[in-house]
């Protein structure tokens, strides 16, 4: 599923217009990004957590020259992990 079939589900099930959906849809990814780069958490009880977490910097291999060693740089990512309504739903319970 894409951004528009999600749009979609959105406005059928909450019963509110595709323009509306969107613009939710818009805004949950606002505010997750922005709290991800102020260092904090995002919590959807029983879906999951979003975090911001720091990969260490690290040597690695020029794939293109593999006798060549490279320094790959320390960086932020974004991990999920998920809760226990939807652990259970993919499980099957």
């Amino acid at each position: 599923m894409n951004k528009a079939g999600l749009i979609e589900r959105i406005a059928a099930e909450a019963a509110v217009t595709k323009r509306e959906a969107e613009g939710m849809l818009n805004a949950l990814v606002k505010i997750i990004i922005s709290e991800l780069k102020a260092g904090n958490e995002a919590t959807i009880t029983g879906f999951g957590t979003f975090m911001a977490k720091t990969r260490h910097a690290r040597a690695g291999v020029n794939p293109q020259n593999p006798t060549e060693r490279i320094q790959i740089p320390e960086v932020t990512v974004a991990k999920f992990k998920t809760g226990k309504t939807l652990k259970d739903a993919l499980k099957g319970k």
